[in-house]
């Protein structure tokens, strides 16, 4: 097991990974920019280290920075949380030539799965159902040809896309040239890669993604499916696991093209399979993601497994220790994002909700500002029951305790998702923030 570990990311995720060493008896090493001086993730770490100035791509993008930190001070291993360089194959490569582990897959299959277009053909190949679509396409005229074939309407993606950059939904053939410039030219501002291909459009249909943790003897365990649809410009809002519109036999269904999803891309650590759902009960392959998940406590909390440890476990070459017949579901668990409205401001007032099967996932504490240089994500707030109904009843009373004083926040929009009656009822899709007039 290694005795250090360097997390090579900040707030939120950066304070649970830390949670998650100590309890391994293992020493964190923090990281951050100067701008994050007194986050909290810095002072709750054994030890920290600053890596740069404020902009992400002069600190915690930072590939040779990091790695002179983990190698001055003594880690063995590096654990990316999500975002930053989490899913950049490089990274992992360059912890490996320096004789460190890279706490997630290797680089290789992380190339493999970050490449929408390739995913998507691995996929068909190892028999998971796909939407109808194409491979890598550059130039415009081309695309627009394929888009003819697919029939309206469509989905350009980038495919080093995430995030909900790079993607445009194309409903009339007059409007998709200038489309696909447009989702070209930000995945690569974004990304450093403008390549895009297309895929026929489904709706309505619901957002599933399906848990897996792979050890280095081949053996995979999906943990329950997580509802993901509640969704503003493709950017997720609030989770839940298991999902409302999931039976017994569909569930059995998605494990089955979850597991081969895995082993077609010699998938190891912790990853997710996302699938889209449409009304008659028939799901297809959207992406994998070669890392931890945000939503990730939902299934910590009907499982009891802690997904962290095990990736940790899993990259110190410790094989699972249970089975598939050894998951179950228990009870259910909801996850709401809580957003900062702007940056700079002060935390002046904190009030963090507690009760039974509580959780609040946060790096903030009085006196805290928020840097405008990072994603808008301050906090999740977390609960679990035995129902979903009452798993609805103890998030209102959550978000009803949560005050944030002098940070604008989205803890009000929360609110009025919870009590909407389609979301109550689970009857719901994709679509739902753009139906109902939520500000």
């Amino acid at each position: 097991m290694f005795s250090k570990i360097l997390i090579a990311n900040r707030g939120e995720i950066a304070v649970r990974i830390i949670r998650a060493c100590r309890e391994m008896g293992i020493e964190s090493l923090a990281v951050y920019s100067s701008a994050d001086a007194d986050a909290l993730h810095v002072s709750l770490a054994d030890d920290a280290v600053c890596i740069g100035p404020p902009l992400p791509k002069d600190s915690y993008l930072n590939m040779e920075a990091l790695i002179t930190a983990a190698k001055a001070k003594g880690a063995q291993a590096i654990h990316p949380g999500y975002g930053f360089l989490s899913e950049n194959a490089d990274f992992a490569d360059m912890c490996r030539e320096n004789g460190l582990v890279f706490i997630g897959p290797q680089g290789d299959v992380i190339r493999k799965m970050g490449d929408k277009a390739a995913a998507r053909r691995t996929m068909s190949e190892a028999g998971v159902p796909t939407t109808p679509g194409t491979g890598l396409i550059s130039d415009s005229a081309a695309a627009l040809a394929e888009a003819d074939k697919i029939g309206y309407p469509v989905m350009i993606k980038a495919t080093a896309g995430g995030g909900g950059k790079g993607i445009r939904i194309v409903e009339r053939r007059e409007d998709f040239e200038k489309a696909f410039k447009t989702a070209s030219a930000e995945a690569l501002s974004s990304f450093g890669n403008g390549d895009c291909y297309i895929e026929k459009f489904l709706s309505p249909v619901r957002h599933i993604e399906v848990q897996l943790l792979c050890d280095e003897k081949g053996n995979i365990v999906c943990l329950g499916e997580r509802e993901c649809s509640i969704q503003r410009n493709n950017q997720k809002l609030l989770e839940e696991s298991p999902s409302p519109a999931v039976t017994p036999e569909l569930r059995e269904r998605l494990y089955d093209a979850a597991a081969k999803a895995a082993r077609a891309a010699g998938y190891t650590n912790a990853g997710t399979v996302e699938f889209l759902l449409d009304s008659g009960g028939s799901f297809y392959f959207m992406e994998m993601n070669t890392r931890l998940q945000v939503e990730h406590p939902v299934t910590e909390m009907v499982t009891n497994i802690d997904l962290v440890k095990w990736q940790i476990r899993i990259a110190a070459g410790v094989p699972l220790n249970f089975s598939q017949k050894d998951v179950f579901l228990h009870g259910h668990s909801i996850e709401c994002r809580i957003n900062a409205a702007g940056a700079g401001a002060e935390l002046k007032l904190l009030h963090v909700p507690g009760g039974f099967r509580v959780r609040f996932d946060t790096a903030l504490y009085l006196g805290c500002t928020i840097p405008p240089y990072y994603d808008s994500m301050i906090g999740k707030l977390i609960v679990q029951a035995k129902t979903r109904d009452e798993a609805i009843r103890r998030m209102q009373s959550a978000l009803g305790e949560l005050i944030m004083v002098g940070v604008d926040n989205n803890v009000e929009l929360q609110l009025a998702i919870i009590g909407d009656k389609d979301f109550r009822s689970g009857d719901f899709h994709t679509d739902f923030m753009k139906t109902h007039d939520y500000k």
